[in-house]
């Protein structure tokens, strides 16, 4: 059995509102989480997206997710925020759905959310290893693969 999830889901930036029902986010992102937990999952235009991760993370441009986790044990206590232009260009430019980008993304920001990280090499084979077989647990194509 999957852990408890309380998720608030936010569509400041509706574009993509029919692919992300709620029981579907609920769905990837418990696939993620090994405890409890209670995650705010909101997608964002451009603008907001840029301005969080200038704000925090000094990078002045919007990026796909960002990860913003407060709790580890004994709940994870996240917020993960999507920016909707930038996910779908990248699942243009990747020749994916644009459902199969968020499953990733969601996942890729859940993994965070819990400690796992991808700045040095041994990391990110071992996180991307994981974000791979959960992915394919859930139906969805190695996000990896060449």
């Amino acid at each position: 059995m999957k852990p408890a999830l309380q998720l608030s889901l936010q569509f400041a930036d509706r574009t993509h509102r029919l692919l992300l029902p709620r029981h579907r986010v609920a769905r990837w992102l418990r696939a993620a989480l090994d405890a409890p937990a209670q995650i705010a999952v909101r997608i964002v235009a451009a603008d907001e997206g840029r301005r969080l991760n200038r704000d925090w993370r000094g990078k002045d441009y919007a990026t796909n997710v960002l990860t913003f986790d407060y709790e580890r044990q004994p709940l994870v206590v996240a917020d993960l925020v999507l920016c909707a232009p930038v996910v779908e260009r990248e699942a243009q430019a990747e020749g994916k759905a644009i459902e199969a980008h968020y499953a990733h993304l969601l996942v890729h920001g859940v993994l965070h959310a819990q400690g796992w990280d991808h700045q040095r090499a041994a990391e990110a084979r071992r996180m991307q290893a994981r974000e791979s077989e959960l992915l394919r647990a859930l139906g969805f194509a190695d996000p990896y693969a060449a």
